[in-house]
């Protein structure tokens, strides 16, 4: 103890800190807070979690490599309903799931040009010029989530008509309604990634440097926006894939009406995409973590 804080605390009252903990008299270790578990109680949670995550997971496999009914009460397992999904003999009977999930994708690409060519250069232009309006924009882009997706599909229905009129009754026509819904999924992770950054100092600082409104936007904003455009991209073509009621409405053949046709006749279809959902899902996260990590680990010389 210096002289300053002998003088300060003659009693030797106030403890020493060991790591920014309290530590109690005779006691090495530092004192644990009530709200932080122990490493044993963060490993049991984990492992809880992970067993009620991984067991649907495991089950739906398990059910998906099904082969015939058990046998003397053992079960035989095989590749075989997945073969069958792409044998060119079967090819007819699941044609139909082929072109939804064609469909789907189309729509997933255009749904997310959407979001990235109209509601990213208008947070932009709102951040950067008219922050006023950032409570405009987001109660606009909140919307859709307040309203039941069977309400906003009884607007379309109407304004389909003249959709159909102009661009005919293609099924790549639904990203029009889709971008609608996905507003409030696509909007908050970009809010959140430009509310970390100051984009009015880091743009202000390269136009003192000389560079142009080009270069701020492609060299300076976007590259700090990359994690949540990326993050906007992933969660629309989730919402995207799985939707239901615009397509049903609306009689447009994608991956969800067209699973729901086919299960009806062979349960593992449904069982079998959900797999490759999940793992398109995970590859995807995957991508998404590796480019938005991109150039953290640089080192600087």
């Amino acid at each position: 103890m210096s002289a300053v804080a002998a003088a300060a605390d003659p009693a030797g009252v106030i403890q020493p800190l060991t790591a920014g903990r309290p530590v109690r008299p005779g006691r090495t270790k530092p004192l644990r807070f009530g709200a932080e578990p122990s490493g044993v109680t963060r490993t049991i949670i984990l492992v809880i979690a992970a067993i009620l995550f991984l067991t649907p997971i495991v089950a739906l496999i398990e059910f998906t490599l099904r082969v015939g009914q058990p046998v003397e009460g053992v079960q035989g397992y095989g590749p075989l309903h997945y073969v069958a999904i792409f044998d060119p003999k079967s090819s007819g009977a699941y044609q139909e799931l082929f072109q939804g999930n064609g469909n789907s994708l189309i729509i997933c690409v255009i749904t997310v040009v959407i979001v990235l060519v109209l509601l990213l250069p208008t947070m932009l232009l709102v951040e950067l010029r008219f922050p006023r309006w950032r409570r405009v924009l987001e109660f606009i882009c909140i919307i859709p989530i307040t309203i039941p997706t069977v309400v906003l599909v009884v607007g379309f229905v109407p304004v389909y008509s003249a959709v159909v009129g102009v661009f005919g009754s293609a099924p790549w026509t639904l990203a029009f309604a889709v971008g609608v819904i996905v507003l409030p999924y696509a909007y908050r992770p970009i809010a959140s990634n430009m509310a970390a950054l100051d984009l009015i100092v880091l743009s202000e600082a390269a136009l003192s440097l000389g560079a142009s409104w080009g270069s701020v936007l492609g060299r300076v904003i976007l590259p700090n926006l990359r994690r949540g455009i990326f993050s906007a991209s992933f969660i629309t073509i989730a919402v995207v894939l799985g939707e239901y009621t615009i397509a049903t409405f609306l009689s447009r053949n994608v991956f969800q009406t067209a699973l729901v046709q086919l299960q009806r006749t062979d349960p593992y279809v449904g069982a079998i995409f959900a797999v490759f959902a999940l793992v398109f899902a995970f590859v995807l996260l995957l991508i998404i973590g590796r480019i938005g990590s991109v150039g953290r680990n640089r080192k600087t010389p």
